[in-house]
């Protein structure tokens, strides 16, 4: 064969190699579903390089592998893939190479790096691995192989493998922004479909509506005559303007309206039909414009103002209620004054003692009226005021109902508390008010014969009460209003005046100022009603629940110390005052750099961080914390945007409060908190963990390796006690996770790998062959039994 023809043999060759390329970089751009395109790719890749079989790997940030896929294996060889053991450090090791890996012999090879034997399904001789470029999580790497022997990949076959790889790195990236992209139009579309205002779409050429959301069919749906559809109401809708003028779309076309182009900003505008329906709204509507200037759509906001008008109206009712309420009592007070001044000389003593009475009685029932009043106002503005305890169920029940009858309310209240109920985090006095409120409210919608059933269970970390009747019962469509400011119910003047528009409103109130919630089921009409209310169960052990000062309480342990950081020197001042009065040991700082030093000297069990500090960010203040001890971190902030706080949850924070706040819920966050965080605490060892020159002194926190002190962070000496404790068993990663970093946020197994490596340098070991630290691959860490305790055998 001459040079020409190996030339035009080359060239035959390389022209067909490259449609081949082609063709499958067709097929791979072709499609946007991943695991399709992913799958294509390293078909294209075993093909074209004439290997055994393929495979693509990707690991997530954990090193666990997410997705697996092959070409060329049988199911059952797949499946020995997968279970391959020693797999997930080889696919670790291919998705951290810097450049591709050629070799003729990649058991050699292994060996030569010391990695674990590799024995797949199917023999490896020659090897080709390309790293994925790009990956924002995790790794990943597509690899072929021979195997049969004498065989081996070209420098054009990594070429082509590098050009998969690519591919693949850009059909993730594409998968992911369409992915995301649906996600955004999905999460865009739901929000404006349930959007609580309505959305009109109209086309400007043509003045038709291209879409309504629900709401917008909701408001024009009270407009339309029975059979209309909402499409039809444009030839008979009419709007009135807030400056008067009215236009009718029988004589100004909408079309016509719509290519004005007008903005309107919350004007209220009425529209009306023929037939006297009409809503009134609060309108905003914009043009969206084409690139040549021209109305292309217009977009159009409505509110509907009826749930408005109807709140003045309610508070209209309200204001007239409570005037003719107070002016009752008011004037028999008045008249009874009026008739004993006018006519003391001529009265019997006992009319005197009868006039007194009812001034007696009528001015404690202003009292009363004047009390709830006043428990709305601030209940509204956030400033009822709570000494919560931990209290037994019964007492609270017992207070209530003697009250209750001491107040004319009738005896037949029947109690149901089951034994070994745990102790409310309650206060007494406003608790028993609203479960009062809750029997006179069953009394007076219920038959005098009939009984009350007060009852009490535990339901997760909360006691439920409930008060039930056999009364009028509720109708559906109410129970949603019931707790409202200025509702009232429906018989008003049978239930007895202010208090049925009142007195379920402060349960409410009372009830969520101690972290629970209120609600109310019937089963209809004349079935009767039940309300039900959740108080926090006080934890069995208090440990963690605040102190009266200068308490120690049980075994000498001292109160639970709060750590407030905050550069407004008020704000410090109302967090330690109302955190001392709650019983906690308070310590303040205004600088980032003192509040870590507090840290480490004081060992909070938690951290009050605001979101701004001079010269730091809050978010990495709490991340310097978290990385030297393992507590809670609480940000008080006046940014409540959803994208702070869901950073904030993301980087380990415990909760997340803004301003402003209540002292009540305050305290009620930082015992929720405290509760979540707390677990059974680790029983260490009297004596020191011995292993040949490394020693763990439990007593003080300190480990020594060959005489000299290892400087740990809390997280890492935390990790090695736990693992030293349990010395001579595996510790799972799931129970690393829970014990060290607790079970919020605890991480991936990448976290324990993070810090473990880190722990290992202090201690001077080396991974490969360690000393103390024993890793089981997929399942967790271990320590030998230390010397000490093998001695003592």
């Amino acid at each position: 064969m001459n040079d020409s023809e190996v030339l035009r043999k080359e060239i035959e060759n390389l022209r067909h190699r490259l449609s081949r390329l082609s063709r499958a970089g067709l097929r791979i751009a072709g499609d946007l579903d991943l695991d399709t395109v992913l799958q294509e790719t390293v078909d294209g890749a075993r093909s074209l390089t004439g290997a055994r079989y393929g495979v693509l790997a990707v690991l997530d940030d954990g090193g666990e592998v997410e997705t697996l896929l092959s070409s060329g294996l049988t199911p059952e060889e797949f499946r020995g893939l997968r279970e391959i053991p020693g797999g997930e450090g080889l696919f670790e090791y291919l998705g951290s190479l810097p450049g591709p890996l050629r070799v003729a012999d990649f058991a050699a090879h292994a060996a030569a790096l010391g990695l674990p034997e590799f024995l797949p399904p199917v023999p490896v001789l020659a090897f080709l691995a390309v790293p994925i470029p790009r990956l924002e999580d995790g790794a990943g790497h597509i690899y072929v192989a021979h195997a049969e022997p004498g065989l081996e990949f070209s420098r054009e076959d990594e070429d082509t493998l590098v050009m998969f790889a690519s591919h693949a790195a850009m059909a993730m990236d594409n998968a992911r922004r369409y992915r995301e992209e649906r996600r955004a139009r999905a999460d865009l579309e739901t929000l404006v479909r349930t959007s609580p205002v309505g959305v009109v779409v109209f086309d400007a050429a043509t003045g038709t509506p291209a879409y309504l959301n629900r709401e917008a069919r909701r408001i024009v749906g009270g407009l339309l005559a029975p059979g209309q559809l909402p499409e039809d109401l444009l030839n008979t809708l009419a709007f009135r303007r807030a400056d008067g003028r009215e236009i009718s779309l029988r004589e100004f076309p909408l079309a016509q309206a719509l290519s004005a182009g007008e903005t309107v900003m919350a004007e209220e505008i009425a529209l009306h039909v023929p037939g006297g329906r009409r809503v009134n709204t609060l309108v905003n509507a914009t043009p969206i414009l084409t690139d040549s200037g021209e109305v292309e759509s217009f977009i159009v906001i409505l509110q509907d103002m009826t749930p408005i008008e109807d709140l003045q109206r309610q508070r209209a009712e309200f204001l007239g209620m409570v005037s003719h309420e107070l002016r009752a009592p008011l004037a028999a007070i008045k008249g009874s004054a009026a008739a004993v001044m006018r006519a003391a000389a001529t009265l019997d003593p006992a009319e005197i003692q009868q006039f007194f009475r009812i001034i007696d009685s009528q001015a404690d029932h202003l009292l009363d009226l004047t009390g709830g009043l006043l428990d709305v106002a601030r209940i509204d503005a956030g400033e009822l005021s709570l000494t919560v305890e931990a209290v037994e169920v019964a007492s609270l029940v017992d207070q209530a109902r003697n009250t209750f009858l001491s107040g004319g309310g009738r005896d037949n209240v029947s109690i149901d508390l089951p034994p070994g109920l745990p102790r409310a985090l309650a206060d007494r006095r406003r608790i028993a008010q609203a479960l009062g409120n809750l029997l006179s409210n069953a009394a007076r919608h219920s038959a005098e014969s009939s009984t009350i059933r007060v009852s009490a269970a535990l339901e997760g970390v909360h006691v439920a009460f409930t008060v039930a009747d056999d009364g009028v019962g509720i109708a559906p469509e109410r129970l949603p209003r019931l707790f409202r400011r200025f509702s009232r119910s429906d018989n008003y003047e049978e239930a007895g005046g202010v208090g049925a528009g009142l007195g379920l409103a402060i349960c409410k109130g009372i009830v969520e100022a101690h972290g629970g919630r209120i609600w109310a089921e019937s089963d209809g009409l004349g079935m009767g009603a039940r309300f039900t209310f959740t108080l926090p169960a006080a934890p069995e052990t208090d440990t963690l629940l605040p102190r009266a000062s200068g308490s120690t309480g049980r075994r000498g342990r001292q109160r639970v110390r709060v750590l407030a950081v905050d550069d407004d020197p008020q704000a410090l001042r109302y967090l330690r005052d109302t955190l001392a009065e709650a019983g906690y040991a308070v310590f303040v700082a205004g600088e980032p750099e003192e509040a870590l030093r507090l840290v480490q000297r004081e060992r909070p069990h938690l951290v009050l961080l605001d979101l701004v500090l001079p010269g730091a960010d809050g978010l990495e203040l709490m991340q310097s914390i978290l990385a030297v001890a393992n507590l809670p971190v609480i940000f008080l902030s006046g940014y409540g945007r959803d994208q702070v706080i869901a950073r904030a949850f993301e980087l380990g924070a415990e909760d997340y409060i803004v301003k402003p706040f209540s002292p009540t819920e305050l305290v009620a966050r930082i015992q929720a908190a405290l509760r979540r965080r707390a677990a059974p605490e680790r029983v260490e060892p009297p004596e020191p963990y011995a292993l040949g020159d490394l020693v763990i002194d439990f007593a003080h926190r300190r480990v020594t390796v060959e005489g000299e002190e290892a400087r740990l962070t809390a997280t890492e000496y935390d990790l090695l006690a736990e693992l030293a404790v349990n010395a001579g068993r595996v510790v799972t990663h799931e129970e690393l996770l829970q014990r060290v970093w607790g079970p919020v946020n605890p991480g991936s197994p990448r976290t324990i790998r993070t810090h473990l490596m880190r722990l290992r340098q202090k201690l001077g070991e080396d991974g490969e062959n360690p000393t103390y630290i024993f890793s089981e691959p997929r399942v967790g860490y271990r320590m030998a039994v230390g010397d000490n305790a093998r001695d003592s055998r």
